[in-house]
């Protein structure tokens, strides 16, 4: 019997963040070719991050490498259904954490509530084979040409970044949205002095113009159930 070597938590980091970056790429692309709008697909308000890939990326190598498929038609089948699992329950956490929905397939033949549909399921497939067979070799050999006390620095200074980035994009999201939506504005006291340094950061930092081009696919659901793009009541 094969004796394979455990994938570590470092392997699973660098796994998550390559492939944070490359989904964005991707799917930018995808969405200028498919539309030719070129447009934001980003996940965080800092950096070019689209967590949803580095999560579903990184989950896919870890159970794919764990069920240890020799074929390709097998892991093809595996990413296909681990993939649209990830997919699936990422659209409801993603929308718990933020109130609202980041994409949604309906627009699209044999879709699942919008949160999955089959031809994007089917590019699960596809990718888990390329990064079983491919990629996951590539950022390996990347990984063990970086001394152990450089990576645990590197490791440690974007793990901070990216848990910081994420507090400051739940913060922005919350912000746009209760402005767009609800005509809410934050007004400090003018004698408080940290309430006025929170106001200043969501009126200069979370723009309205800045968080539609950052976030422009962001829905939310209006009083009949109905998904409206937010950036569309900026000019109401």
């Amino acid at each position: 019997m094969e004796n394979k070597e455990k994938i570590t938590i470092h392997q699973l980091f660098w796994y998550f963040l390559i492939f944070s970056v490359l989904g964005l790429i991707i799917e930018t692309v995808y969405c200028y070719i498919t539309s030719g709008t070129f447009e934001s697909r980003k996940g965080l308000i800092w950096g070019p991050f689209c967590p949803v890939y580095g999560v579903c990326g990184a989950f896919l190598i870890f159970v794919l490498y764990k069920l240890n498929y020799k074929s390709i038609v097998g892991l093809f089948a595996a990413g296909f259904i681990f993939g649209s699992i990830a997919e699936y329950l990422l659209s409801y956490g993603l929308e718990a954490v933020y109130g609202m929905r980041f994409w949604n397939y309906e627009y699209l033949s044999f879709n699942l509530n919008g949160r999955i549909s089959l031809i994007f399921s089917i590019y699960w497939g596809v990718l888990s084979v390329l990064l079983v067979k491919f990629v996951k070799p590539l950022i390996d050999k990347m990984i063990n040409k970086i001394k152990p006390h450089t990576r645990n620095i590197i490791e440690l200074g974007i793990f901070i970044f990216l848990c910081i980035d994420c507090v400051v994009t739940i913060w922005g999201i919350q912000t746009y949205q209760n402005r767009v939506l609800y005509n809410e504005t934050y007004k400090a006291e003018s004698n408080n002095f940290i309430l006025q340094i929170r106001e200043n950061i969501e009126n200069n930092c979370f723009t309205n113009e800045r968080m539609s081009l950052t976030f422009p696919n962001l829905r939310i659901k209006n009083e009949d159930g109905e998904e409206i793009w937010i950036k569309t009541l900026i000019e109401k």
